[in-house]
This record gives C-alpha cells, structure tokens and sequence, in this order.
C-alpha cells in the first residue's frame, strides 16, 4: 500500500501490531513446551497475522521484533497436537487479519 492508510484502517493495523506483539512476548518459550498446545496456537495465530499484514503491503509498519518465525516449527510434526494447533492458529490469525483490515474504509 503506497497510500496513506485511512485513520480507521491504522488505528485497526496498530492494534493487530500490538496483540501480535503480546502474543509474541507470551509465546517465547512455545517450542520448549509442546504440552502447551495454547502456547502453540497463539504463536501459530501470530504468525498468521504477520502474514497477512505483509500480504496486505503492511511489512513496513512491522519492527523487527515482529517478523515471522524463518522456519516452519511443526515440519515433520504437523500430525501431533502441538503442529496441529500451530496450523490452526495459523490459518485464523492469518483470515482474520485479513478480515479485519478489509473491513476499513
């Protein structure tokens, strides 16, 4: 997006920032606790979200603090509870992103 955002559309792109950041503050330790599958899927939502804010062209407003995780960390272990949920959380984070920053004029 080259245009400047609409001030609805920002203040909507600085709250999904904000609660990604919380999520990530919240889920440092994700990989080190496989039996937290909420841990997994709010990381997984995180992620999503980023995704779907680059997609939308919003990477700029992204800190470094908030770029998605490089690796897939469910590769190999998509089957078990903790990649499912990562997935799940995935998926969400990622349409409701979208949903939300489509909805502003």
């Amino acid at each position: 997006m080259n245009q400047p955002l609409a001030s609805r559309q920002k203040a909507l792109l600085e709250r999904l920032i904000a609660l990604a950041r919380r999520l990530y503050a919240e889920t440092a330790d994700f990989r080190e606790r496989p039996d937290q599958l909420q841990l997994w899927y709010n990381r997984g939502y995180a992620n999503g979200m980023l995704d779907a804010l680059q997609a939308l062209g919003h990477g700029a407003a992204l800190d470094a603090g908030l770029e998605p995780d490089g690796d897939d960390p469910t590769e190999g272990q998509a089957l078990l509870g903790w990649g499912q949920a990562y997935r799940h959380g995935w998926e969400t984070g990622r349409r409701e992103a979208l949903e939300v920053m489509e909805s502003a004029p």
